[in-house]
């Protein structure tokens, strides 16, 4: 059995010794190499950012298994005919949790007033009780639901929204288009962690920016294209929406001239909230070579008509 991992050198270096030792574990025998001839690879361990747009050549290929957890860049590819899997990594998770959960603790507590208030200025303004501040995430798959259980564990008013049917301890949860105006109208800190397909292009617009409490705060570690920039500039200049904590963009890296960069309402962060992590990850991989080679079904299968 042959693997062929696609990726930089650099990324190569850091991903060996954990997949080895995961592929190990599991018993089979196999040969992890970063080239090979095509028709001899058995499954495509796969980064986005490899540079492979063409799949046809892997003709013995079981499947083609994504390192990243968006798979937005490769979904509608014709020449992939073959099983695609994206990354659901605990590591990835945890740390997307600790980065979401850290910017909803900020904009609860108001500290960007407190950290960069005027010099010599004594201003108490003490911020309600977590259970007294309505949070709402977009997006309730693994990444949203761990976030949304994390900020009810510390006491804030979760509610979730997902585009089908989901039921979560502790967690009002929403579905379908009145259920996302809803989920909006409660929303005094709105997290957005929905994949990017069709349907969620653009789906914080102008009339939904509009359905959320004056003032809210908006945390997007998700997809840039989620919101419409122009609609959320213009929300920020009139007060409808307090502040925007952004961590992705339509163009990364964001444009030096993009009004993000300079508006007092904007925090820009550089596509950090987290990664795929290969001490976690590596097991996902393994575990969906076994799979595979066991004649089993894999692991987080993409859904081509999904889009996810």
């Amino acid at each position: 059995m042959t693997l062929t991992i696609l990726y930089s050198a650099d990324g190569w270096n850091t991903w060996e010794t954990p997949l080895r030792r995961a592929l190990d574990a599991t018993g089979l025998a196999y040969e992890l190499v970063t080239d090979a001839a095509p028709e001899t690879v058995d499954y495509v361990v796969y980064a986005p950012s490899s540079g492979l747009h063409d799949f046809t050549p892997f003709t013995r290929a079981k499947a083609v298994l994504s390192l990243w957890a968006g798979v937005e860049k490769i979904v509608g590819n014709k020449t992939l005919t073959m099983p695609l899997t994206r990354m659901v990594d605990p590591g990835l998770t945890e740390g997307m949790t600790e980065w979401v959960t850290g910017h909803v603790l900020r904009h609860h507590l108001g500290m960007d007033a407190q950290i960069h208030g005027l010099k010599g200025a004594w201003r108490q303004d003490y911020p309600p009780l977590a259970r007294d501040r309505r949070v709402t995430v977009l997006g309730l798959g693994a990444l949203g639901a761990d976030a949304a259980r994390a900020l009810a564990a510390l006491n804030f008013d979760v509610a979730g929204w997902s585009r089908s049917p989901k039921e979560i301890a502790g967690i009002t949860t929403f579905t379908g288009e009145d259920g996302l105006e809803a989920a909006l109208a409660r929303a005094e800190i709105l997290v957005l962690l929905l994949p990017l397909t069709g349907g969620t292009e653009n789906l914080l617009n102008a009339r939904r920016l509009a359905c959320l409490p004056r003032g809210a705060m908006i945390v997007n570690p998700g997809r840039g294209p989620l919101i419409d920039d122009e609609a959320l500039l213009a929300a920020l200049d009139e007060g409808r929406v307090g502040h925007a904590t952004l961590d992705v963009f339509r163009v990364e890296p964001l444009p030096r001239d993009h009004p993000f960069w300079l508006h007092p309402g904007v925090t820009v962060t550089p596509h950090i909230a987290s990664e795929t992590r290969p001490a976690t990850a590596a097991t996902v991989i393994a575990e969906n070579v076994r799979r595979g080679e066991a004649g089993e079904p894999f692991l987080h299968l993409v859904d081509r008509g999904q889009g996810y």
